[in-house]
């Protein structure tokens, strides 16, 4: 079940997923999250939105789905541009973010492997979206506040 804001994980930070001693097993964790997405129709679910306190989220991708464990993003670029976003723990709610077009990201495999890789597009503003939600900034609040309030007028809180 996705949690849904005002729930307090999605404003905690969550923590590094231990690969030496882990809480469980990193390959389940990434099929139970894709799943989860896959079902919910999402493009980006983090682990926090299943509860779950890891560093932590899948996406859709292209030639694949993908589950980035201990993402960082290294690099912004400094082009950027304002779309509208929505969330599986906002039903209902559209709103107007600005997001660097491209990232750079560090991230672990569900294996443990390490990488690093470019994003650009709607891949870049998903990964940049499930960051904030792994450090605990629900996205609402990378809005302004004219459409924040615009956006959660008539939000039904949990």
């Amino acid at each position: 079940m996705i949690v849904k804001y005002p729930n307090p994980i999605l404003s905690n930070p969550t923590e590094e997923f231990d690969f030496i001693n882990p809480p469980g097993s990193s390959e389940e964790l990434a099929t139970a999250m894709l799943s989860v997405m896959n079902d919910h129709k999402g493009i980006g679910l983090s682990a926090n939105q299943l509860g779950i306190p890891y560093r932590v989220f899948a996406m859709r991708g292209s030639p694949e789905n993908f589950v980035c464990f201990n993402p960082t993003i290294v690099h912004y670029s400094p082009e950027q541009e304002v779309n509208d976003e929505e969330c599986l723990s906002f039903p209902g709610v559209k709103i107007k973010i600005r997001r660097s077009l491209q990232v750079r990201l560090r991230f672990q495999t569900p294996s443990g492997a390490s990488t690093t890789q470019t994003f650009s597009g709607l891949t870049a503003r998903v990964i940049q979206h499930e960051m904030d939600h792994l450090d605990g900034i629900p996205f609402i609040n990378r809005a302004n506040r004219y459409h924040r309030d615009k956006a959660m007028k008539g939000y039904a809180y949990a």
